[in-house]
Order: structure tokens, then sequence, then C-alpha cells
């Protein structure tokens, strides 16, 4: 049974001190080791309860890489409001479908993985459940490279329609380089490739507008960038929702589709207001990364974060931790490097910032060997790859924290897919 904590206050933001000192007293009353990564549930649920309240009814579908933890994913998808998982590798698809009973896998990415398709062609069950992604016919090409038609069930897919806003006639690209289609013909023309093809089944369409999802617009001190930040974000939403519902009615004059995905953390709102969407992906959002403190529309509680030791004091001010380069992925900037939180003050030494063994910390006046200095991770993906376990800490109506439980990560689990 899912472990249960006090709701009723947001300790996070009445005493962030007293947050992030109650989770370190609780984990080593515990006796846990660093690296110590924690799930604060009282700040899991206000993060549960706020995605389904800007989802506006819409389902979310949990995007794993961002969570890479299965009992975690199991938990989210038995609540109303959530269903399916955006998984990021065929070989993870498997396991979740097979293994975890997840009856709807999509991959979010293409996979030309020889071993990993062939498993899913084989299995029965798992390609019953999971949609592979597909943007092109040389995807189709490489599974029927592997099994032909003839000697396999049908192989559920799904179009990856581009969600990108292209301006100037190309030459300005605002969002991710992801899918070649683009254009509602792009997109029946290839939803009719798949459909003349045996061995296939045509079954959804993912969209994914990560210039809007992915790209903060209230960061502290910048009112001029995250006012551009919002109108373009205003502009491309417009013109994808226009587009997507184009595309999704030329797809279905081809093939009557199950479902059609979008949007991410940041987008769902406006996602949701797509009339041709039947699932909005999100992950991130769930454990609160510190990226989404740069977002005006809405701020998840640091439900995740993680507890590296103090291991010597080289020079006075200084403490250094072994430990800390957890970078998350995106272009190269302070804002990917894990944030230091408690105790309240530190910064990292510009020379050096997160390293992959030993991070140094300035203000550290204070700090002892042996104390635990607290970071908030920058996403979400790149933590759980770090650590073999997370501790789960409730709170009573007091604030204070208890461990109550610890969940294997994927890397617990023995999994490391990408």
């Amino acid at each position: 049974m899912w472990p249960t904590t006090d709701t009723t206050t947001a300790w996070w933001r009445s005493d962030s001190d007293r947050y992030w000192q109650s989770i370190d007293a609780a984990v080593r009353e515990e006796g846990c080791d660093s690296p110590v990564a924690v799930l604060d549930l009282t700040a899991f649920e206000h993060n549960v309860a706020d995605l389904r309240r800007r989802a506006g009814g819409v389902p979310i579908r949990v995007a794993s890489k961002s969570i890479r933890v299965r009992t975690v994913i199991s938990e989210i998808l038995a609540r109303d409001g959530f269903a399916g998982v955006l998984a990021y590798d065929v070989a993870e698809a498997i396991w979740l479908a097979t293994e975890s009973g997840i009856t709807d896998v999509l991959l979010g990415y293409p996979s030309v993985r020889p071993h990993a398709l062939r498993s899913l062609i084989a299995d029965d069950v798992a390609r019953s459940r999971v949609t592979l992604l597909v943007d092109s016919a040389e995807h189709l090409d490489i599974v029927d490279a592997l099994v032909p038609p003839a000697q396999r069930g049908d192989v559920r897919v799904a179009i990856d329609l581009d969600a990108s806003l292209k301006l100037g006639g190309g030459r300005l690209h605002l969002g991710v380089r992801r899918s070649p289609v683009h254009s509602p013909a792009q997109a029946r023309s290839l939803a009719e490739s798949i459909e003349r093809r045996a061995g296939f089944t045509l079954v959804g369409v993912m969209s994914y507008e990560a210039q809007v999802a992915g790209m903060g617009n209230g960061a502290a001190g910048k009112p001029l960038t995250n006012a551009a930040v919002r109108l373009l974000q205003q502009r491309s939403m417009a013109e994808l929702v226009e587009r997507r519902v184009a595309a999704i009615g030329a797809i279905s004059e081809v093939r009557e589709l199950e479902f059609v995905n979008g949007g991410g953390t940041g987008s769902l709102e406006v996602t949701a207001t797509d009339p041709s969407v039947t699932d909005i992906a999100a992950g991130s959002g769930f454990f609160g990364g510190h990226l989404f403190d740069s977002y005006a529309h809405f701020r998840p509680a640091p439900a995740v974060g993680f507890g590296l030791d103090v291991v010597r004091l080289p020079a006075p001010g200084i403490a250094t931790c072994a430990g800390g380069g957890w970078i998350a992925s995106g272009p190269p900037g302070a804002d990917r490097l894990p944030l230091p939180v408690w105790p309240a003050g530190l910064r990292y030494v510009g020379t050096e910032a997160a390293g992959e063994v030993q991070t140094p910390l300035r203000n550290a006046d204070g700090l002892a060997v042996g104390d635990r200095v607290w970071f908030r991770h920058t996403k979400s993906g790149e933590i759980c790859e770090r650590v073999g376990e997370l501790v789960l800490v409730a709170r009573d109506a007091s604030g204070c924290a208890r461990v109550v439980d610890r969940l294997p990560t994927y890397r617990g689990e023995g999994k490391c897919f990408l």
C-alpha cells in the first residue's frame, strides 16, 4: 500500500530551511548512506494534484524517462486522471508491459535496435501493448528486415508529428529537431504508406511542443525575455493547434486512431485546449526539478532532492562534497547543474562547478566533515540514473519527516536502457 502523508501544509514554501533539515534528519535516522535521493510524499502529492488540475480532465500519460522508478510509475497510473506510459526505449517498454502489467506503452522516440525490436516482435503480450514511434518508411523497413510480415503479428505504430514552429520559410526554427513529418499532407502520406504495408497497424500520433512545454517564461530578473518567450509560445500554440487538428483529420481519413498524444509538463493547460489531443505527456512535474522555477504559470514542489556528504574542507569557507555532477540534458549552462539548497547560501566554485567525483562549495562556514548538503536536481531523469533506490519520506501534521519506504530505481533493478 502506498504510504500516507500529511497534505495540508506546503512545508517547502512555509519554511524551506525546516523542510530540508527534516529530510536530512529522517534519512540520517534511517542510516541512509550518501548519495541518497529522497521523494517527499507531501510534495509529491501536491504535484500529482496540480498536474491533474492543469490538464483539465485530459488524461496524462506518464513520461517514464523522468521517473525511472517502477513502483512510482505504477502508483501514478493507479490514480484517476492518468493513463498509459510514454517510454524512452524499446527494451524498457517491453519490461514495463510484461513485468509491470502496463497495457498502454507508447515509445516517445524511434528505435533501430535489432535485438530489442526482435524481442518486441517475438512477445505477443508486449507487441499488443507497446506502440513504436515512426516518422519515415525507413523505420518500417527496419522492422520488416528483422522479421518479415508473414512471420510475425502486426506491430503497433504511431506517427511522430513535428510540433515545432517554422518561420520565414523555415529559416527560423522554434522547437526541437524531431520528426520530418510537419505538414498535414506529409502526415497523410506516411499514414497511407503504413496502411499499404502488411504487418503494421497505425494506432496513434505523438507530437511534442518543446518550445512551449520546455521553455521557462518567468525567469527572475528577465521581464523582456519572458514577455518575448510568452509571445512566441502563444503564436506557436495557435499555429500548432490548427496544424495538428488538420493533420489528425487527414490521417483519420486513412485510419481511425486510438490516441493523439501531445504536450509536456510545461504545456498542460494549453495542450489541453487542442481538440485533437486525447492525452498529454508529463514526467518532470511529478518530481519538480528546479528548471521549472522559471515558469510563470505553475510551480511544482521540490518533491525530490539528493544529499551528498561533506568529505573535506580544503580552505576556509569551502566544503567539498563527494559526487555531485548530475548534469541534466539540454544546452550546457548553469541551469543544467544541480542546485544546492541546504544549508542555504551555498554556491559553486566557478572554476570547478559540479564535479564527477567531488564538488567544492563556497559560503560553507559552519559545515564540518561528515555533514550533508542537499541539492535539487534540474529536470528529473538524471537523478534516478545515479542511485539504486529512492527513499520515501512522509510527514505528520507538525511537519516532522520519517522514512516510510525505500524503492528500487531502474538502476537498482539492474536496468540501464539509454
